[in-house]
């Protein structure tokens, strides 16, 4: 282990707010992974209705209550977990791999390839990203794929302008000019000696992104256009909940708790990979 990466352990380990952070991560991830088989009502979450046991407030037996048609909110919300987290994690994904491709290129060979590409990247981010996801998703229909796509669709600008600055200072390093007077051709070049260099910025950037990709996802589940019912996600429940809000108040509590949870915990988290992985960016 190089001592860069040695000092950087020992600021994650000191600063108590990125272990909180990495903890909650962590428990989310944790939760997602098993959440089918721990809910204590499973067939709730596969739709059953029980109105006999509507607006149950919490309690030993519900533990955050139930819900307009009998369903527990506990199960719900765990289960909605997975579907947040992982929509959530394939937008930060498909928006990495987008920008890093189109900023790769346009900041290694530059010339009108950049001048086109940095141009199309400065008209998307004229557009809100989310008014341009719920424009493009309201289009497609519902469903998880075309909300995965709406979002990262508005996502991969931001990655594309970091990676073209990125390339465009490590395309000059002595290291890159030893290898092309070597003959190394310019994918060679790209592929084995700049791009490696450049993770740890991508990195922090897409731990620090998971937090508004959940919520941008919560935010099109929300407005009906996000993943179909029955299938519980954070931001339909929500959407649901509002009508029963403040007298049945536990309906829209716990979902919107634990979408506060997961955005500040990835925001922890992403603090605690920036001091780990660029030391330049410290807090």
């Amino acid at each position: 282990m190089s001592e860069r990466l040695r000092r950087g352990l020992y600021r994650f380990r000191r600063s108590w707010v990125s272990v909180l952070g990495l903890g909650i991560v962590c428990l989310l991830l944790l939760i997602a992974i098993l959440g089918p088989a721990i809910v204590p009502h499973p067939e709730h979450v596969a739709g059953l209705v029980q109105t006999g046991t509507r607006f149950q407030p919490p309690s030993a037996a519900w533990w955050f209550g139930t819900n307009e048609v009998g369903q527990d909110v506990f199960s719900l919300t765990l289960a909605g977990t997975r579907v947040s987290l992982l929509a959530g994690m394939a937008v930060v994904i498909v928006g990495a791999v987008i920008g890093v491709f189109v900023g790769a290129i346009a900041g290694f060979f530059g010339g009108w390839l950049d001048e086109g590409l940095m141009r199309l990247s400065d008209l998307m981010l004229t557009v809100p990203s989310l008014i341009l996801a719920m424009a493009v998703a309201a289009a497609l229909g519902p469903g998880t794929g075309n909300m995965i796509f709406a979002i990262a669709l508005s996502w991969w600008p931001g990655y594309a302008r970091l990676v073209r600055g990125e390339v465009m200072a490590k395309k000059e390093e002595q290291f890159v000019t030893a290898a092309r007077a070597m003959g190394a051709g310019s994918g060679r070049l790209l592929r084995r000696h700049v791009l490696p260099n450049i993770v740890s910025p991508v990195i922090v950037k897409m731990s620090l992104d998971m937090g508004f990709a959940i919520l941008t996802v919560a935010s099109l589940g929300f407005v009906g256009i996000g993943v179909k019912p029955p299938t519980p996600e954070w931001g339909s429940l929500l959407s649901v909940a509002r009508a029963n809000m403040p007298d049945y108040w536990w309906t829209a509590i716990f979902p919107g708790l634990a979408i506060f949870l997961a955005v500040f915990g990835f925001n922890l988290l992403g603090d605690g990979l920036r001091d780990l992985l660029d030391p330049k960016a410290r807090r």
